[in-house]
């Protein structure tokens, strides 16, 4: 559906800048920007996908991930298309990367979005899958009406989103899970096609200044941002900037998209981003994608007790008291419960 967009400017000869995002796209009449979904009409920005949704589902909140929020309750997640990424490795690719005339859509109102989400026994709405950031106009609403009706809004997100917008949906956006998909320019010019990594990480130290719930995933891949030394980059930006509670997720890559010639992850390269992580003084730190690893727990930081027991996304056992460890009672960084 179409709706006009927030978050442009004019230009001359009925161009426009959209400034949702830093690529700042300049775009001429009758076209769109680089997520295909922002469109130029008659010198005026459009969001061509307000309420057009690809994909929707009542999830664990442990799938997007996130462990420290609100642990074993359930999330309804939705979808549109696009991006403002074109990530060899995407595991959403089909849905990121398609276009709108081949979508499939299907309408939703904010409104039916809330209903949906109690319906289903969810506590809350994650805007997911593919980039919450390129439809702001509709997470903006939904999240709004759901905070109102008592229910949480979490992102997850690759962070490439503008602060005036973050700010503006600020006070309805109670988590993020950011994917912080390596520590280089590099990284991001090559295999995720923008510039530099520095937006991602403003995101998040944003997010840590507006006491926003955040948690930060890192896909390990094979050759391309395995290195100890980048990962200890990664861990010690995060002590410094997110402090040391900040859940990180060292999640293992499985051979996809442009990428199928990459093997898996080994095992033992995470389990070496672990001790790294711990190493600079990072208190929760996880392995996923390896369904049953110990490193898919929660655990003291203080006196090491299993806090939190997890298998896939379900949770198996939850120790604490009043989110402090019954052992030790040390106070541990947990949203709801």
């Amino acid at each position: 559906m179409k709706k006009p967009a927030k978050f442009w400017e004019k230009l001359s000869d009925k161009k426009v800048r959209c400034t949702l995002c830093p690529r700042f796209c300049m775009i001429a009449p009758g076209k769109v920007g680089f997520c295909r979904v922002r469109k130029n009409e008659g010198g005026e920005l459009q969001t061509l996908v307000y309420g057009s949704i690809v994909s929707m589902a009542a999830d664990p909140i442990e799938k997007k991930p996130l462990y420290h929020f609100w642990p074993g309750s359930n999330v309804f997640s939705i979808s549109t298309v696009g991006c403002n990424f074109t990530c060899r490795h995407c595991q959403n690719w089909t849905i990121s990367q398609a276009t709108i005339e081949g979508a499939g859509l299907e309408e939703l109102s904010p409104e039916k979005a809330v209903e949906l989400t109690k319906r289903y026994n969810c506590l809350g709405v994650a805007y997911t899958y593919a980039e919450p950031v390129i439809w702001f106009e509709f997470c903006y609403d939904t999240a709004k009406l759901a905070h109102e009706a008592g229910l949480y809004n979490v992102y997850v997100t690759n962070g490439y989103m503008n602060l005036p917008a973050w700010e503006e949906i600020r006070p309805y956006l109670d988590g993020m899970n950011v994917d912080v998909k390596a520590f280089s320019d590099e990284f991001y010019r090559r295999i995720c096609g923008v510039p530099s990594i520095k937006p991602t990480l403003e995101t998040c130290e944003w997010a840590v200044e507006r006491r926003v719930h955040l948690e930060i995933t890192n896909l390990i891949i094979p050759r391309e941002n395995d290195s100890p030394d980048e990962i200890r980059k990664l861990c010690r930006w995060a002590v410094e900037k997110l402090g040391p509670d900040v859940p990180l997720h060292f999640s293992r890559f499985y051979p996809h998209y442009k990428m199928a010639d990459h093997p898996p992850t080994p095992v033992e390269t995470l389990e070496r981003a672990v001790k790294i992580a711990k190493e600079e003084g990072l208190h929760h730190v996880y392995i996923g994608n390896v369904p049953g690893h110990e490193a898919d727990n929660t655990y003291c930081p203080s006196c090491g007790e299993l806090l939190i027991e997890r298998y896939g996304f379900e949770v198996a056992r939850y120790a604490l008291k009043d989110k402090r460890c019954p052992k030790c009672d040390a106070e541990i960084n947990i949203v709801g419960k």
